[in-house]
């Protein structure tokens, strides 16, 4: 028996969930994608505020979509390959977004006030041949 190598469009994959659900144009399936994640039932639209990283900003950068609701700052990544170093790419877009967001509302961090910011909720969306749980919660390893 011969094993047919398939080869697949990474980068198509990544547009298309970026297309779903990191547009303003399709808030409706954002929305849904996110109560499903946190099994909340948000229903107005309007409150999604997207802030994705987008490559050109950040050289070599990028994150699939990002968006804020309420306190909660969401990331969400589509995988086809399995990487258990999300954790640290994660931390790195978090940083980025944390940093517009304290610009964007003009927040002193060397102020003497403690800053107020959103939640931090980190998913990825793994659909690749590794065999792996059907969740799998992955952690920083740090030397101690």
């Amino acid at each position: 028996m011969s094993e047919e190598k398939v080869n697949v469009n990474l980068k198509y994959k990544d547009r298309l969930f970026n297309f779903i659900y990191g547009s303003p144009e399709n808030r409706k399936w954002t929305l849904s994608l996110y109560n499903a994640v946190n099994s909340s039932d948000y229903k107005d639209e309007d409150k999604i505020e997207f802030n994705t990283i987008k490559e050109a900003l950040y050289l070599g950068m990028h994150n699939d979509t990002s968006f804020l609701i309420s306190d909660i700052i969401s990331i969400f990544e589509h995988q086809a390959s399995y990487n258990p170093n999300m954790p640290v790419r994660m931390l790195q877009y978090l940083g980025h977004l944390y940093e517009g967001y304290i610009i964007r509302n003009k927040l002193n961090k060397f102020g003497s006030a403690l800053l107020e910011l959103p939640v931090p909720k980190l998913v990825v969306f793994y659909n690749g041949l590794t065999d792996v749980e059907d969740e799998v919660i992955l952690n920083l390893r740090v030397f101690l």
